[in-house]
């Protein structure tokens, strides 16, 4: 059977709640509250406040060399594999992103 794909649609009945005036109306007589999840493990000890004094703390990072086959770009200043270098200007290598 061929469909008329051009011909309005009929909706078999429009519900109360599909209409925006609906649901504005449903959600403004409810007031809602946000719900926090909180972990046991969190405490005030494990967030960092700005400002906070972290004189005392150790850094745990392990920072890896600039291998040989990598390079890293003059502009975005990102570390990324030699394939990727667009252009060389001046001693200066620039990435695909950058140059794209």
């Amino acid at each position: 059977m061929a469909t008329d794909y051009d011909a309005p649609r009929k909706q078999e009945e429009e519900s109360p709640a599909d209409s925006l005036e609906a649901l504005q109306a449903s959600r403004s007589g409810n007031a809602q509250t946000a719900v926090i999840d909180v972990d046991e493990n969190d405490t005030a000890e494990g967030i960092d406040l700005p400002g906070a004094d972290l004189s005392n703390e150790e850094l745990t990072v392990i920072v890896v060399p600039e291998q040989s086959d990598e390079f890293t770009c003059s502009s975005c200043f990102l570390v990324r594999h030699r394939s990727q270098v667009a252009r060389e200007k001046d001693g200066l290598k620039y990435c695909r992103d950058c140059e794209g």
